[in-house]
């Protein structure tokens, strides 16, 4: 269900009620008290000689104004544990802790992280949650979020930044934590350019700055791995990021990343899957469609490829592995929207699971945003077969 409307602006101390007990007590001619005995007969003496007084009824009691309500309870279904066929295997709650070095205690990783804010028109919740599989089996949790504010005033922008280390890895979760930081400081740098160039909506320029921006956070992330004597493909983590105007005449909201994930918008009550696709040619060369001629311009037949590698040229750098496609989009919100980001441990129960869908929508789809404990609530309600960490990042218009 969608519900339209702004935000109330009454407040529950706007209204009030003072309620009086009147315990004065009747005194005697000297001012000293009756006894019991004489206050009782002197009152039935003066009812039974006081001639009848016509009197107008009584006026019905005034009922207190109303409190305004900050979120319709009645409306919202209570949070569940979990929704599908039945409970997960594991325990709803944490379990083991990671292991801890006495000399590194910076490594840690705590298992919930919480977030909020309200800029502009948005109103934000942030959560990462470690799945149910790390909290059995003790280990970290791999994805890692930051919430930060570039800038002050109108001019502000605010980042979300969420990143999911590579699987079976033990620095899955530094290598998540160096994403977000990395593009956290390249995009803090820029953000006086980044925030006008979206309040102009200049596509372009977004897009391929955002592009650089990205490819040299992830690059630095590579040379950490190299610099710790570790795979590069180990030391990897996919990134989505969010960036939120504070401007509150600029409703453009910019998404940007690499790697797997959801993109996802409730709008009037409907969930709309808005992931960017990706567009590039993958596969072998087909004929007629980048495919080589079948011979030269002199007329010479071209040898049949036998698939035999070619060895590495001693004058070229060896080939870096294949990087994941860059992800980009630029939308323009509406009042009423909830706009949903999140890493595939949230994505992927909520394509594959309808019960959550249908529960998230009766959840988030009133225009107020839900406080930050029953957002941790919602972000967590489990479903079984999916036991990864979970970040989320949701964004209501108002």
């Amino acid at each position: 269900m969608s519900q339209q409307g702004g935000r109330p602006t009454g407040r529950e101390d706007d209204w009030w009620m003072q309620l009086y007990d009147d315990t004065t007590e009747d005194t005697g001619p000297t001012g000293a008290p009756d006894s019991l005995d004489d206050r009782f007969a002197s009152a039935a003496t003066a009812v039974n000689k006081a001639p009848p007084v016509a009197t107008d009824p009584p006026a019905p009691a005034r009922a207190p104004a109303p409190v305004p309500a900050q979120r319709a309870e009645a409306d919202t279904p209570s949070p569940v544990d979990y929704v599908g066929s039945g409970p997960p295997t594991y325990e709803p709650e944490p379990t083991a802790l990671p292991p801890a070095d006495p000399d590194d205690l910076d490594d840690l990783v705590a298992d919930t992280v919480l977030d909020g804010a309200h800029y502009g028109t948005c109103a934000l919740r942030a959560a990462s949650v470690r799945g149910d599989s790390a909290r059995y089996r003790g280990e970290p949790r791999r994805d890692s979020l930051l919430t930060a504010r570039f800038g002050t005033g109108e001019n502000a922008l605010v980042l979300v930044a969420m990143a999911t280390g590579a699987r079976a890895t033990p620095g899955a979760h530094r290598a998540a934590a160096e994403a977000c930081h990395w593009i956290g400081r390249a995009v803090g740098r820029s953000h006086a350019r980044l925030a006008e160039d979206i309040r102009a909506a200049r596509r372009g320029d977004l897009k391929s700055g955002l592009h650089r921006l990205t490819d040299r956070s992830l690059g630095k992330l590579r040379a950490s791995a190299a610099e710790q004597g570790v795979d590069p493909e180990e030391y990897a983590a996919s990134l989505r990021c969010l960036l939120l105007p504070a401007d509150p005449d600029c409703r453009t909201r910019v998404f940007f990343g690499v790697g797997a994930g959801g993109l996802f918008r409730l709008r009037e009550g409907e969930w709309q899957d808005i992931e960017p696709r990706v567009t590039d040619v993958v596969g072998e060369a087909v004929v007629g469609f980048g495919s080589l001629p079948s011979e030269t311009p002199e007329g010479d037949r071209l040898t049949m490829d036998l698939g035999i590698p070619k060895p590495p040229s001693p004058y070229e750098p060896a080939p870096e592995p294949p990087r994941e496609p860059f992800r980009f989009r630029a939308s323009v919100a509406r009042p009423g929207d909830t706009l949903v980001m999140c890493t595939s441990g949230l994505a992927e129960p909520l394509r594959g699971e309808a019960g959550l869908a249908r529960h998230l929508t009766d959840r988030w789809s009133g225009p107020i945003p839900p406080g930050l404990a029953a957002f941790l609530a919602d972000t967590q309600v489990r479903v079984k077969g999916y036991a990864d960490d979970r970040t989320a990042a949701a964004v209501w218009e108002v």
